[in-house]
């Protein structure tokens, strides 16, 4: 399940449900003609069932959209080693998906071959033609994109500084360096935001002996993902009787729960706002500084052109103890910002930094020892082009480790990112949901 997004959904935590409609084993979970390994051949519902049929109903009534994953790699299938005829049975297959089920947001591939396998080239570009031919609003992932990019780990974690520019040619499908999938390219030209997967359990398939992670263990996963500019992909495999464990689903539950907590109010929704400076000056209310507490990403603070010095002053006109910091960047516009960092004033009228980072895109969180203050600077140090902001929040959170640390304890590293301290405390078959 495909997880994003800087508010809380009014109705659901996830937006998107990814199915693996056939994995490695090549058991296809719709009635396809091209083999009769499949649901078609089993006794449930006598034959007559089809598990992607009715996952894309149930979907659909729900409001989510519907995603899936063909595996390339097919052990049973005769066909595969001999490259010409395999590719045509695949995109048989895939077209099969793509036109009876209604609207697919994502298609998800990879370059999945077992070791020693036989030698088989797949045709991503004619996939490629083949999705955006029947579903031209899908997007498509893989090592390489299109659309969206694998991250480079099965942990569910981003790189610190992660971007969504991305050289697509500078990536192969199967065989991708790591460090350049986990971080992106500032000099992209391409693009390709990624996608953390990972499993709710120990492994990708449910055992009875195994337990789902906790729900903070979840939301530490978030920070890693969600939180660093791209979308979490949770692994939710269904039990022996085919349905969601009730173990999984009570953690899904309290996740969803810790996150409502800590994200349905910005301790800054009434904050005072002005800026160093704001483009066609502070009462344009196009690029006025109080749109960073407003919801979306259409409108943002922006800053006259070609200025080096970009501060937002925050007054949150009474002391408030928060230690989670929310920026989020127009991304229609671009990602620009390459670091930034936050300040609190203390008793003592100086401004001491509290947390920084690199990178902002669609959305960044940032976690640091709880301080307490009434005013805040966000400063952003450097930047790709004029900086713009969208949005920008503080929150806090009770349940994470780091609430239980003193702020006046050394932390480094923390998500990723610096956290200095001085005297901070002022006045002191798999479903995939994303």
């Amino acid at each position: 399940m495909p997880l994003s997004g800087s508010k809380w959904p009014k109705t659901r935590a996830f937006p998107r449900v990814i199915l693996t409609a056939k994995h490695h084993d090549g058991f296809c979970l719709w009635p396809t003609e091209y083999t009769n390994y499949s649901v078609s051949s089993s006794p449930w519902r006598n034959g007559g069932g089809d598990v992607v049929g009715e996952l894309a109903m149930a979907a659909r009534d729900a409001g989510i959209g519907l995603g899936l994953y063909l595996s390339p790699w097919d052990r049973h299938e005769p066909f595969y080693g001999k490259t010409l005829e395999y590719n045509e049975f695949y995109m048989g297959q895939m077209t099969e998906l793509l036109t009876r089920y209604g609207e697919i947001k994502e298609v998800w591939l990879d370059g999945a071959k077992g070791k020693g396998e036989k030698d088989m080239e797949y045709f991503f570009d004619s996939w490629f033609s083949l999705i955006h031919q029947h579903q031209p609003g899908a997007v498509i992932f893989s090592d390489a994109g299109p659309d969206t990019r694998w991250v480079g780990d099965e942990a569910g974690v981003a790189g610190s500084t992660c971007w969504s520019l991305f050289n697509r040619s500078d990536a192969k499908i199967g065989d991708t360096d790591y460090q350049y999938s986990n971080g992106g390219d500032p000099f992209g030209h391409d693009w390709v935001p990624a996608e953390c997967d990972v499993s709710i359990r120990p492994g990708w398939f449910w055992h009875s002996s195994e337990l789902p992670k906790s729900a903070r263990t979840l939301l530490d996963l978030y920070y890693k993902s969600a939180g660093r500019n791209c979308l979490l992909l949770l692994n939710v495999p269904p039990n022996s009787s085919g349905l969601i464990s009730a173990e999984d689903i009570q953690v899904l539950q309290e996740f969803s729960e810790l996150r409502r907590s800590i994200f349905s109010h910005n301790l800054a929704i009434n904050a005072l706002i002005n800026a160093s400076c704001t483009r066609g000056g502070s009462s344009h209310s196009w690029f006025n500084p109080y749109n960073v507490v407003k919801e979306g990403i259409q409108s943002y603070w922006a800053p006259e052109v070609n200025q080096s010095n970009w501060i937002l002053y925050l007054n949150l006109q009474e002391l408030v103890s928060f230690n989670i910091l929310q920026v989020q960047e127009p991304i229609q516009m671009g990602q620009r910002v390459i670091e930034f960092h936050l300040e609190v004033l203390n008793e003592d009228g100086e401004w001491n930094e509290v947390i920084n980072g690199t990178t902002i895109g669609y959305q960044r969180l940032l976690q640091f020892p709880k301080v307490k203050s009434q005013y805040l600077r966000f400063v952003i140090d450097k930047a790709r082009a004029d900086p713009l902001i969208s949005y920008l929040g503080i929150y806090m959170d009770e349940f994470s480790i780091l609430s239980n640390l003193s702020n006046t304890t050394s932390q480094a590293g923390i998500n990723g990112s610096q956290v200095l301290h001085g005297h901070i405390e002022a006045n002191h078959s798999q479903i995939s949901a994303i």
